[in-house]
């Protein structure tokens, strides 16, 4: 039994287009993956091609060059990992009774789960959409995409799927069990196969196949490939309780994993240059939304299939006078002049919501202005009044929150996992902290603050506002706590040590709290560091603007060609500029 109905099965398909009947597919990843004929009536369709326009990493590329991979090869490889897992879970327990139908709608699901990603991936459904559309009523993520786009392929390409088949194949990409149900309630069992919506978009501990395609897949092409064996993971899944649980002996790998995402994700996703120019693109295509009317494509498939990648040539061969400001934003990309990273800071998980509260764009620019809620004192104490603090405007600065974490917040991934022994392979419980490690952080997630300027003449000015911010948010907290940090550490031959606890420490780490945070911290060099200390690595002076070859080249050679366009003109000769 497969995915198609009566109307139409692979066979016919393959009679009419005998060179895809079977095909084979070169991935740096996977090496050779199997496309049949089943999947190739889906690849070879306009819908899915587009996702050759749209790098699956967005701006990671202008940092490291060699991450040009798209969307399609890493659906490929989602794909072919979806049927490989399913297929094992299929094969090593027939009592299960997977068909062959399952095994289809889960590598459609694995093929098709990217098909509604937007221009440079999640900067597109993460940031300009939801701006975009703000005051609309209107919202939109790139899973609703998904959907949308796959019941265009279908009908689009006359594809002659069951309707309920194409309903499980959109549950699966959602993740959504619930969904599923609900939707085979009156045509399936209501008890559809529950664990088959761990194997593309795990909603229950987040290790799917997606992610570890994009794990693999996106390390390697930055050139530091992570060494996680997908084989063992695969082999390893095993089905109890209608979830997918894994062999206890690669509950490190299951932990690994958990942390190879967060090195992604602090190192290479969150890259503060990619982040940047993020930014740069964003306000872009928000100069040329009331012109182009792009955000509004979202919903309509046939537009949608056009919004790629291309969207930023199509903008920079225009000549409309509206989108002049689009134009020079890009110009801006290409000639290197970014967006400036002024301060960063990482802020513990209890802390993030404070920050968020304090930390914004218009207290920025209040400090800075001469506000008395979050003045700027000198070292004798004294308010400060910054030279050219009326030059400085909300829209100069942009303030960033990232959170990054192993995949579920701030908890342990492996608290989501389910295990099972070789003595007891139909039982499964979670493992332990001693079962596995005892080196566990207090929490599995952190927030990584940074603050922007789109103008580098103003990045002193930025960072002593952000700073005040920051002396005013430490005394605020120690009013409210009671306490202070000298109270909390002591200062021995120039190193701050903590003060030991009164009683023995609990054998359970105790839970996050504010107070904990901000009270037991040392520091290096003799210093002692709170959640709010200044970073100090990245202190200047108010004065400063960073240097860069790139503007500074820029300046000579508008010098030079301003002297030579000058002498031209006194001498009544024209000079054609190339």
């Amino acid at each position: 039994m497969n995915i198609f109905d009566g109307g139409e099965n692979p066979k016919d398909y393959a009679d009419e287009h005998p060179r895809v009947s079977s095909r084979a597919i070169k991935d740096p990843i996977h090496d050779y993956i199997t496309v049949s004929a089943t999947l190739s009536r889906f690849i070879d369709t306009k819908q899915f091609q587009r996702l050759r326009n749209i790098k699956q990493l967005g701006t990671t590329a202008y940092v490291w060059p060699g991450a040009t991979h798209t969307r399609f090869e890493h659906s490929l490889g989602v794909a072919h990992l979806a049927r490989t897992m399913a297929t094992h879970i299929k094969d090593s327990q027939p009592e299960l009774k997977l068909t062959d139908r399952d095994v289809d709608c889960v590598e459609l699901a694995g093929l098709c789960h990217d098909l509604g990603h937007g221009p440079w991936s999640h900067v597109w459904d993460g940031s300009f959409i939801p701006i975009a559309l703000a005051g609309t009523g209107k919202s939109w993520k790139h899973e609703d995409g998904s959907e949308m786009m796959l019941d265009y392929l279908v009908s689009d390409n006359n594809i002659k799927i069951a309707l309920e088949d194409q309903r499980f194949i959109k549950a699966l990409i959602s993740g959504e069990r619930a969904r599923a149900r609900y939707f085979f309630v009156t045509q399936r069992s209501p008890h559809e196969k529950g664990f088959l919506f761990d194997i593309v978009a795990n909603k229950r501990n987040g290790i799917d196949v997606d992610k570890l395609d994009y794990f693999h897949r996106d390390s390697h092409m930055i050139g530091d490939p992570i060494h996680l064996s997908l084989t063992r993971f695969v082999k390893s899944a095993r089905v109890i309780n209608n979830e997918i649980c894994y062999a206890i002996k690669d509950a490190n790998s299951v932990y690994e994993l958990g942390q190879a995402r967060f090195k992604l994700h602090k190192l290479i996703y969150n890259h503060k240059t990619a982040v940047a120019i993020e930014f740069m693109l964003i306000d872009a295509l928000l100069a040329a939304e009331p012109v182009l009317h792009i955000a509004e494509d979202v919903f309509k498939p046939e537009k949608f299939l056009h919004l790629t990648d291309h969207i930023m040539s199509r903008i920079e061969a225009s000549e409309e006078p509206e989108l002049a400001e689009s134009r020079a934003i890009m110009d801006r990309i290409h000639s290197r002049d970014l967006y400036i990273c002024v301060d960063h800071k990482t802020i513990d998980w209890p802390f993030r919501d404070l920050f968020k509260k304090h930390v914004t764009r218009e207290h920025i620019v209040e400090a800075v202005h001469g506000s008395s809620q979050y003045p700027i004192i000198d070292e004798d104490g004294q308010v400060v009044v910054l030279p050219n603090a009326a030059s400085l405007t909300v829209s100069d600065v942009i303030v960033s929150f990232s959170t990054l974490h192993c995949g579920m917040k701030e908890k342990n991934v492996l608290d989501f996992v389910k295990f099972y022994s070789k003595r007891k392979p139909n039982e499964s419980m979670k493992a332990s902290r001693g079962e596995y490690s005892n080196l566990m952080p207090q929490y599995f997630a952190e927030d990584l603050l940074r603050i922007y300027t789109k103008n580098a003449e103003l990045f002193g000015l930025i960072q002593a506002g952000y700073r005040a911010i920051l002396a005013k948010m430490q005394a605020l907290e120690e009013a409210e706590l009671g306490t202070t940090v000298s109270a909390a550490v002591t200062v021995t031959g120039g190193t701050a040590v903590p003060t030991p606890p009164a009683t023995e420490a609990p054998s359970t780490p105790p839970a996050p709290s504010r107070k904990a945070s901000l009270t037991l911290i040392p520091g290096g060099s003799g210093a002692v560091s709170t959640p709010f200390s200044n970073n100090s690595f990245t202190t200047v002076e108010p004065t400063f603007v960073p240097p860069s070859p790139t503007r500074a080249t820029r300046r000579v050679s508008g010098g030079k060609r301003q002297l030579e366009e000058g002498a031209a003109s006194a001498s009544g000769t024209h000079k054609r500029r190339r």
